[in-house]
């Protein structure tokens, strides 16, 4: 009890991540002179990458350099884990000025799960660190090219929790602007898309912790009707969208026109035709075991086709509160027991994005799980 009562506060941590030339470095040499960043440490890969060169006063010792804006920056050594846990043992010991969050700055191609699974499951730093948030940056010339060619700018996309769209005064068109837009948002619905000139405050401090506390950005963030009203994908054809648990026409006839460009895709990005965005959702409450066994099972059945997860939860045990989930591929971040519902609807809503994987093949097993097989139609 005392053991807890001593623990300091975890520090906040945010991830920067972006394809090569998406302009981090701008982004991080903007951030860093914002007085919401004070007392920041920057852990970047490589000095010689990001370039943070007309900032640094002097160093402090070996990796760490102190910037003329009072934050500290230092190199990813070996490792993360490395450098997180020197890091702590310097602060720890009073050798470093004291630091109140951190950002770390990713290679231009990372896919940031590893990074993520290290921050969620390493026993002693998830102790001292929160995440709060995977910042991804989009450059709006190159994006659309860089989405097709690499998978990881795709994983990049699907794991933010904001998009800052870089060079958008560069793009040829706004028609090719609204396209990669679209494109994003298909992606990872309900995203919000940022401009390169936004304050560090609409930046930092876009995790689970965040959202917990602003139910308007926590209902974006699920994007749960504006999946609801999508037509399903036409090379589906199992009919298995109409559970009837949704309450909307399915986008039939006139309706699905104008939300066809939140769908997939399927012909203009044929990179992005096996990836897709879904929703489970349950009218009674589910049991917290009953849960955890669904996702424990979908993970390891399905571990390398599930993208993302993000959802509210209706637990048995405490149907008034709801249990905030969120999964970037197979790493499940400690849910969150949320004070209240963000908005009337009090049922299960889980938003899948998955790859190569049949909705149908999720929604049955979510059906056996809630002990309604015969509500979902065979594929």
């Amino acid at each position: 009890m005392t053991a807890a009562a001593t623990r300091p506060t975890p520090v906040p941590l945010t991830l920067l991540t972006g394809f090569l030339g998406a302009g981090k470095t701008t982004l991080l040499n903007r951030l860093l002179k914002d007085a919401a960043l004070a007392d920041t440490v920057v852990i970047v890969n490589e000095f010689g990458e990001i370039g943070l060169d007309h900032l640094l006063i002097e160093g402090v010792e070996d990796s760490m350099i102190l910037l003329e804006s009072g934050c500290l920056c230092c190199t990813i050594r070996d490792d993360l884990i490395v450098t997180l846990e020197d890091l702590l043992r310097r602060n720890d010991n009073g050798r470093i000025l004291p630091f109140k969050r951190v950002v770390i700055e990713t290679t231009g191609l990372a896919d940031p799960a590893p990074i993520l699974n290290v921050l969620i499951n390493h026993p002693y730093l998830a102790m001292r660190f929160r995440l709060d948030g995977v910042l991804t940056l989009v450059d709006a010339v190159n994006g659309m090219a860089t989405l097709d060619a690499h998978e990881e700018a795709r994983k990049q996309v699907i794991a933010a929790d904001r998009i800052v769209l870089t060079k958008t005064d560069l793009v040829g068109s706004t028609e090719a602007l609204e396209t990669l837009r679209e494109r994003l948002d298909a992606l990872n619905p309900g995203v919000a898309l940022l401009p390169a000139t936004a304050p560090a405050r609409d930046l930092i401090g876009a995790g689970l912790y965040d959202l917990a506390s602003r139910p308007d950005e926590l209902r974006r963030w699920l994007a749960h009707e504006q999946l609801a009203e999508r037509p399903a994908p036409a090379d589906h054809g199992h009919g298995h969208h109409g559970h009837g648990h949704h309450g909307h026409d399915h986008g039939h006839g006139d309706h699905g026109h104008h939300h066809d460009h939140a769908h997939h895709h399927h012909d203009r990005n044929r990179h992005d035709a096996s990836i897709r965005a879904f929703v489970l959702t349950a009218e009674a409450p589910v049991g917290e075991a009953t849960f955890d066994l669904f996702w424990t099972l979908l993970r390891s059945t399905h571990g390398s086709k599930l993208l993302r997860l993000k959802g509210l939860v209706a637990l048995r045990e405490s149907p008034d509160r709801p249990l905030l989930v969120h999964a970037v591929q197979q790493i499940l971040h400690p849910p969150i027991l949320l004070e209240r519902w963000p908005d009337g609807d009090h049922r299960s809503r889980l938003v899948m994005i998955v790859k190569d994987l049949d909705e149908a093949v999720v929604q049955r097993l979510w059906a056996a799980f809630l002990g309604r097989m015969a509500a979902v139609p065979a594929a």
